[in-house]
């Protein structure tokens, strides 16, 4: 089963994928599309606040945040790591559960770069939001680190995101019942 969509003006088909027994997702995967991340990119900046930093979690969010700011010319974005690297120090850290993630993880980032956001504006990007945990732990992160939340965008927003007045997002993307019909 597939849902079929268009998104920055280009077709996709979507593998429908069950949660539980009674939801099913639809999977938008963006790794690989280099021509969808292109697109979607472009036109998310379209909407995008004025900021000094993206700042995205690992890992489907990462294809995005490099496009939207090679486009923008930023130099830097940042990243939320899912697991602390011998490279980083003073590393700062939330708990998170996200919709895609069977188990409850941990988002980490380098105190480097929460120097780096302090008194800064920031901006959130990921490729789809449907909770909320996840840009719950990157607003936890940055307010933490000092920096300023001018922006929270996405690809697609899915289930209750899509009435977030806070959300800025290309496309709806709807809940799908177990024998992949959509829920009204």
């Amino acid at each position: 089963m597939y849902y079929h969509m268009t998104v920055a003006g280009l077709e996709r088909d979507l593998p429908i994928c069950p949660l539980n027994q009674n939801l099913s997702i639809a999977g938008f995967v963006i790794f690989g599309d280099q021509e969808l991340t292109v697109a979607c990119a472009q036109e998310l900046l379209k909407l995008a606040p004025q900021y000094d930093y993206i700042i995205t979690a690992e890992a489907k969010g990462i294809p995005l945040a490099h496009e939207m700011a090679r486009q923008h010319g930023d130099k830097k974005y940042i990243l939320a790591r899912k697991g602390p690297k011998l490279y980083m120090r003073d590393i700062f850290s939330v708990t998170v559960q996200s919709i895609t993630t069977a188990k409850e993880q941990k988002l980490f980032l380098d105190g480097a770069d929460a120097a780096l956001m302090k008194g800064k504006r920031i901006l959130i990007v990921d490729d789809v939001i449907s909770t909320g945990e996840s840009l719950k732990a990157l607003e936890t992160l940055v307010e933490k680190a000092g920096g300023q939340i001018v922006g929270r965008m996405a690809i697609l927003a899915e289930g209750e995101a899509q009435d977030r007045p806070d959300l800025t997002y290309l496309e709806k993307l709807p809940l799908f019942h177990a024998d992949g019909t959509i829920i009204e």
